[in-house]
C-alpha cells in the first residue's frame, strides 16, 4: 500500500491504536483479547499480524470488531471465550472493552445479594477464593511497634525537659522550695545587695579629701 493511505490512528472497539503498531500487538491491546485470540481472528480473517495497523482497509476494521464481539460467527472454539454459560442467557459469549467491568460488577453485586459466602467475603473487602490472610491482604495503615525517639544512656539528662521525672533523683532539686535550706541563699543574696550599696557612700569622702 501507498503512504497515502497510512493512518497513524485507527480506532477499533473502541479503542485508538497507534497505526505505527503491529496488527497483532494492536489488537491484543484491546481489554478482552489476548495475544492468542487476536492471533486466531487474524488467521481466520487471513491477515497479515506483522503488518502496521495504519496499513489496514475500513473493511478490515468492520471485520475484526465483528469478530471480536461474535467468536462463534468465525468458528472459534467456546473453550476460547471469557464468558460461557452467561447466568442471564445461558450462552457462551466473549467479553471486551467495557463490558468486562460491567458483568463483574453485577456478579458481585449479585452473589452479595444472595447472601453466599462469596458475597459475604466480598461485603468485607477479603480475599475470596481460598487464599491466606495470616500475613497478607491486609488494608490501611501498617500494624506493629511504634518507633520512639532515640535511646539515650542511663542517667543522661533529657533536653528540653521542664522537670526531671518523678522518683528519687527529684527529691534533691524539689526540696529548696519549701524548706530551711532557701534562707541561707536568700540572706546571701541580701547581703550581696547591701555590700553594693554601701561601697559608693564609703567612697564619697576620698574623692573630696582628694579635690580639696
Amino acid at each position: 500500500m501507498s503512504s497515502q493511505e497510512f493512518r497513524h490512528i485507527v480506532r477499533i472497539a473502541g479503542k485508538d491504536i497507534h497505526g505505527t503498531k503491529k496488527t497483532i500487538i494492536g489488537i491484543s491491546q484491546i481489554k478482552g483479547i489476548g495475544y492468542n485470540f487476536a492471533k486466531s481472528i487474524l488467521d481466520i480473517l487471513k491477515i497479515n499480524p506483522n503488518s502496521n495497523v495504519g496499513f489496514l482497509t475500513e473493511s478490515q476494521v468492520e471485520e475484526i470488531e465483528k469478530a471480536m464481539k461474535n467468536p462463534s460467527s468465525v468458528n472459534i472454539p467456546p473453550w476460547f471465550l471469557n464468558r460461557r454459560k452467561d447466568m442471564d442467557t445461558g450462552s457462551n459469549i466473549h467479553l471486551i472493552t467495557s463490558d468486562i467491568d460491567f458483568n463483574v460488577r453485577n456478579d458481585i453485586e449479585r452473589e452479595k445479594g444472595m447472601n453466599s459466602w462469596r458475597g459475604f467475603r466480598h461485603t468485607y473487602g477479603l480475599k475470596v477464593r481460598g487464599q491466606r490472610t495470616r500475613t497478607t491482604g491486609r488494608k490501611g495503615g501498617a500494624v506493629g511497634v511504634r518507633k520512639g525517639g532515640k535511646v539515650l544512656p542511663a542517667g543522661a539528662p533529657v533536653e528540653g525537659a521542664a522537670a526531671p521525672a518523678s522518683g528519687t533523683t527529684a527529691a534533691p532539686a524539689a526540696a529548696p522550695a519549701s524548706g530551711t535550706t532557701a534562707a541561707p541563699a536568700a540572706a546571701a543574696k541580701g547581703s550581696a545587695a547591701a555590700a553594693k550599696d554601701t561601697k559608693p557612700a564609703a567612697a564619697k569622702p576620698a574623692a573630696e579629701k582628694k579635690a580639696k
